[in-house]
């Protein structure tokens, strides 16, 4: 699995144009224990892509974060790693600000076509999940329902509690969820993952409120304030065996 633009510097702004980021997926061919274990035996062969662009203003801060995706035929796999510092959560209720935290997320469209709305996945380094979906940017938002949240597995290497305040100094944490590509169907057509089919997608690190706040991104993102609900800037997932 590669990512084919990993080559992108995370000290450059958005400015230019530059070819739509484009990540091979490979299926998972045994059960996976979720467990926020970057280096366990189904992850080692897969290659991370890099969420290394930064929106707005060069921020003082820009964590190494970094990605990986695997599929099978009822499941999306995630993992996150970040090397981090000014680490703070204290999102703990479902769907909350959790994009204020220190946070990751995973946008997705379960297939090629951009303009029948997204879902985007965000989740704070303790855990704590917002999961919505969006036919257009801000419009007519519908939160998932807690039945369907509830089939998400989501393991994180950080304990389940509050950080506040911050943690200043270096700490490297990872994130791993497995998502259902059932849950989807109700708000949107879905192509299930299989060889050749493409999803549109993009990953992001963010932290809004922290003494040192960020914003980045994997694909290109091409506008002059943070906005990650910009379907139209969307990398591509490819699939493949």
């Amino acid at each position: 699995m590669v990512d084919t633009n990993s080559v992108a510097s995370p000290q450059r702004n958005y400015g230019g144009s530059e070819i739509q980021k484009i990540y091979k997926v490979s299926r998972l061919d045994e059960p996976m224990l979720i467990n926020a274990d970057w280096n366990k035996p189904q992850w080692h062969s897969v290659e991370p892509l890099n969420i290394a662009l930064f929106m707005g203003a060069k921020p003082d801060h820009l964590p190494k974060t970094q990605a990986k995706v695997l599929y099978d035929q009822e499941h999306i796999y995630i993992i996150f790693r970040v090397e981090d510092r000014y680490v703070r959560a204290i999102e703990t209720q479902r769907h909350g600000k959790v994009w204020e935290d220190s946070c990751v997320e995973f946008f997705l469209t379960p297939g090629s076509d951009i303009s029948n709305g997204y879902f985007n996945v965000e989740t704070n380094c303790i855990g704590t999940i917002l999961l919505h979906y969006q036919p257009r940017p801000d419009e007519n938002i519908r939160p998932l329902k807690p039945a369907e949240c509830n089939r998400l597995e989501i393991a994180t290497s950080m304990p389940k509690k509050v950080i506040d305040p911050e943690i200043a100094g270096p700490l490297t944490w990872t994130l791993e969820y497995c998502v259902p590509i059932e849950i989807f169907g109700e708000y949107r057509q879905v192509i299930r993952p299989a060889p050749g089919v493409k999803w549109r997608a993009n990953f992001y690190k963010c932290a809004e409120t922290v003494s040192h706040p960020h914003w980045l991104t994997w694909s290109l993102v091409e506008n002059d304030v943070p906005n990650f609900h910009l379907p139209e800037y969307f990398g591509t997932l490819e699939f493949v065996d």
